[in-house]
């Protein structure tokens, strides 16, 4: 599974602090027309937008890390927006896809939609539908990076864990007393619970319920 880095340096992002917050929404048009009509749009509601003529373009661009999404023509020189969509699906990005199109037929729709687009618009489209179909994008991946946050940092505490503190951690969050893990891992008790004192304070768990969600987290991002 692609970490939230990964899936941010995928478009070959820098990273700003100061700018991690702010939204930025990536246009893909050939039409400069369209380019500047959709980049002012976005402007007159406060969302800053970066434009491209083609695909090459944007992957050429070192892009700050930021939440976001794509807007993309289906029909670009080069390779085309579905293209697109699929090499980044290859390269672990999540970040949220609005397809717009003059062409737009029901075949190319499924394909965009199945490969997890968020919105699909056919040219001419009405300003609003744009910016609702943006706010949502926007609001998808803001959520998405909290998450892959929160799983970074759980898994950056699990790495603190010894091998025999990540024992003992799996017992614990399966419910085992600690004379039961004493008995299962061949020590003493006195030493499960210097073990599990350490496995709470590393993990930063305030009570074994939120342990067994920390555990729950590691499991859920093993498993994707």
């Amino acid at each position: 599974m692609a970490t939230a880095a990964e899936d941010r340096r995928s478009l070959g992002a820098t990273r700003d602090p100061a700018e991690d917050d702010r939204p930025l929404v990536l246009i893909v048009e050939d039409d400069e027309g369209v380019r500047e009509a959709l980049r002012s749009l976005l402007a007159s509601v406060g969302i800053e937008a970066l434009t491209f003529a083609s695909t090459a373009a944007l992957l050429a661009a070192a892009l700050p890390d930021r939440p976001g999404c794509l807007v993309l023509d289906v029909r670009l020189p080069g390779l085309s927006g579905l293209d697109l969509q699929s090499r980044l699906t290859a390269m672990g990005n999540r970040m949220p896809v609005i397809f717009m199109t003059g062409y737009g037929d029901v075949p190319m729709s499924v394909r965009a939609m199945k490969a997890g687009a968020l919105d699909f618009l056919t040219k001419p489209f009405n300003d609003q539908d744009m910016l609702d179909a943006v706010a949502a994008a926007i609001a998808r991946d803001e959520a998405r990076r909290r998450e892959g946050s929160a799983v970074e940092e759980v898994a950056r505490l699990a790495a603190t864990l010894t091998p025999r503190e990540t024992e003992v951690m799996g017992a614990v969050v399966q419910g085992l007393l600690n004379k039961q893990i004493a008995y299962g891992l061949g020590l003493s008790e006195i030493t499960v619970k210097i073990h599990r004192g350490n496995v709470m304070r590393k993990m930063k768990a305030a009570s074994v319920a939120d342990l067994v969600r920390k555990a729950d987290v590691l499991k859920a991002s093993a498993d994707r």
